[in-house]
């Protein structure tokens, strides 16, 4: 996977090798990657404390009721969503 990674990352020309570094640099803001990291960071932080708690409720509530697979499973997912809006949300700043 790591070599794959690497030969896709060899082939594919970037954006400073077409468009040259001046031009690049002059376009972008400096604190545009702080902020998506940020943004990602603290969401995946936020993301993790709701699945922890959630988690280990639902795996009680499954342990109990296995016919609550379904809604426990929901729950996960909604507290997992916290994380795709962060990163949703720096993908929205970096293409700013």
């Amino acid at each position: 996977m790591v070599v794959g990674i690497g030969v896709l990352w060899l082939v594919t020309p970037s954006t400073v090798m077409a468009v040259g570094l001046e031009e690049v640099v002059a376009t972008t803001d400096p604190f545009a990657a702080l902020a998506a990291a940020i943004s990602t960071g603290v969401a995946c932080i936020g993301c993790g404390i709701a699945v922890a708690s959630t988690g280990a409720a639902a795996i009680g509530v499954i342990a109990e009721k296995p016919e609550s697979f379904g809604r426990s499973l929901i729950f996960v997912g909604m507290a997992e969503g916290i994380a795709i809006y962060g990163l949703i949300i720096s993908f929205m700043i970096l293409n700013r």
